[in-house]
């Protein structure tokens, strides 16, 4: 039976030998902990062991893909989770060091019906966590997640018979087959390639040799200290710094990909980072005239672009505003059909025909070529400028509790809703609607808007701007906004503010 953490702390006898998991890591579509503070070794056996378990009690066929990222301590974490998953009675197929998407992409590779992968995702190091789904190309979702907490902490793993390993080589390789294919660039094109000296840097650059591509390196080297800076494509430190590498290259634009490759942040041939919801924008344009009257679905911090834009209209583009979170988006792709999901993340679920409907990095710059390709006579500014003119802020995360932050926002969703019953004015205007699928998105009468939500992974509130008016606007609603953040005195400062 696992124990609380505080019957178990590190630099003891019991910590090498009992499991040790505190149980806010489990959170709503992955699992997430502070290594090894928050979880020991044997506590990683003990999640193999519950994983395994859940499996049967599904009636999963007994068969796993495992991979982990490039962290010095993933190999050492895998291997952990591995032993309890082999307790369980499974067979585990490990593909070794892998990107996100390789480890889903493994599952219809080696056609198997469980994936693990060892991840802390853009977290910086110090994380670990595991990423896991049965019905590819989805991945657990709250649902799963409270299952295996519970069988997890209530100590109810079975042992079974029938486990066995084997190491599986070539996923890598048929990985990249299956992104690029037979496709060249028939224009010249010149890309900065920015990993951040993390996973990705095994892969994006050969991926865009492939092609035809010439790249600016941008730390390609691996290297699991991140002396650069952690790689997270949303963060203002990597991108101003592929916007620095743009400009000293003349390059086309900037691709740059987060630890684990499940997304992509750009910034365009003049400079500026254009961030991913307005990107999914340019592309459901591109592909709305290869698809017509095509679904995309976007997360609730997304631009309303995807429904007011009239090119999307004009070839019958339908939106659909959903849940943050990549468990949420991809499960909402596959259930109502749509072509692709875009999140403001930088997470992008590219549907059949284009791709499987998992969020894959490396899917998104191989289609972000093919749209260049397809469009010689357009630089990526162009296509940034050719949308309408919104005026939105970066994701900013103010600290919250994670046992505090989802009773806070449930009290803050309240106020909001509460101030547009009342006919309250939002930034000197009327507030036409408040969606709350997600925290609470506020809707002014003139498309503008403002959003607070719960992060799923980290101690914080996430909060979101965007006018159609102006950059004035845009600051007024963020001070409405935080104006009743405050009444909350649980909520710390902002990581970034405008």
């Amino acid at each position: 039976m696992t124990k609380p953490l505080s019957e178990v702390t590190p630099n003891t006898w019991t910590f090498l030998r009992d499991a040790m998991i505190r149980p806010t890591g489990f959170r709503e579509y992955d699992a997430r902990w502070k290594y090894p503070e928050e979880i020991n070794l044997p506590g990683m056996t003990a999640l193999g062991l519950g994983l395994g378990t859940q499996m049967h009690r599904r009636g999963i066929a007994p068969v796993i893909a495992v991979g982990n990222d490039y962290r010095d301590y993933s190999l050492a974490i895998k291997n952990a989770l591995i032993l309890g998953l082999m307790q369980a009675g499974i067979q585990v197929k490990d593909i070794g060091p892998a990107l996100s998407p390789m480890a889903y992409f493994s599952q219809f590779h080696l056609d198997v019906p469980a994936v693990a992968m060892v991840t802390a995702s853009h977290n910086p190091n110090g994380w670990t966590g595991v990423k896991m789904g049965f019905d590819r190309p989805l991945t657990h979702g709250p649902d799963e997640m409270a299952e295996l907490r519970d069988i997890v902490l209530n100590g109810e793993g079975v042992a079974r018979p029938g486990g066995s390993y084997e190491f599986v080589d070539g996923v890598k390789e048929a990985y990249i087959d299956d992104l690029v294919g037979d496709f060249r660039m028939s224009r010249p094109l010149k890309v900065v390639c920015a990993t951040g000296n993390g996973t990705a840097s095994a892969f994006a650059p050969e991926i865009f040799a492939r092609m035809g591509v010439e790249i600016v390196p941008s730390h390609n080297e691996l290297d699991y200290t991140f002396p650069n800076y952690n790689p997270n494509p949303e963060a203002m430190e990597m991108l101003h710094d592929m916007a620095d590498t743009v400009k000293a290259s003349g390059a086309d634009f900037a691709l740059g990909f987060d630890g684990d490759g499940d997304r992509c942040g750009v910034v365009d041939d003049e400079g500026e980072e254009i961030f991913a919801d307005k990107v999914g924008v340019i592309m459901a344009r591109d592909l709305s005239k290869l698809y017509p009257g095509s679904t995309f679905v976007a997360d609730v911090k997304s631009t309303g672009l995807f429904a007011a834009d009239p090119e999307l209209q004009k070839h019958g583009a339908k939106a659909d505003y959903w849940k943050t979170g990549h468990s949420h988006m991809k499960r909402r792709v596959k259930e109502i059909g749509a072509l692709a999901g875009f999140e403001k993340s930088g997470h992008y679920f590219l549907a059949e025909p284009i791709g499987r409907g998992y969020d894959c990095g490396m899917r998104v710059a191989v289609e972000i070529c093919k749209l260049m390709d397809r469009n010689p006579e357009m630089s990526m500014s162009d296509l940034r400028k050719a949308l309408p003119r919104t005026w939105s802020t970066p994701t900013m995360s103010p600290y919250a509790a994670d046992t505090e932050k989802y009773a806070i926002l449930e009290r803050l969703v309240e106020k909001l809703v509460a101030k547009h019953a009342a006919g309250d004015s939002f930034a000197g205007r009327a507030i036409k609607e408040v969606v709350t699928v997600n925290g609470a998105r506020v809707i002014l009468d003139n498309g503008s808007w403002g959003l607070v939500r719960a992060s799923s992974n980290t101690p914080n509130l996430v909060v979101v701007c965007e006018s159609s008016e102006s950059e004035a606007e845009m600051r007024a609603i963020f001070a409405e906004i935080d104006e009743v953040i405050r009444t909350e005195p649980g909520v710390g400062d902002y990581d970034q503010t405008i």
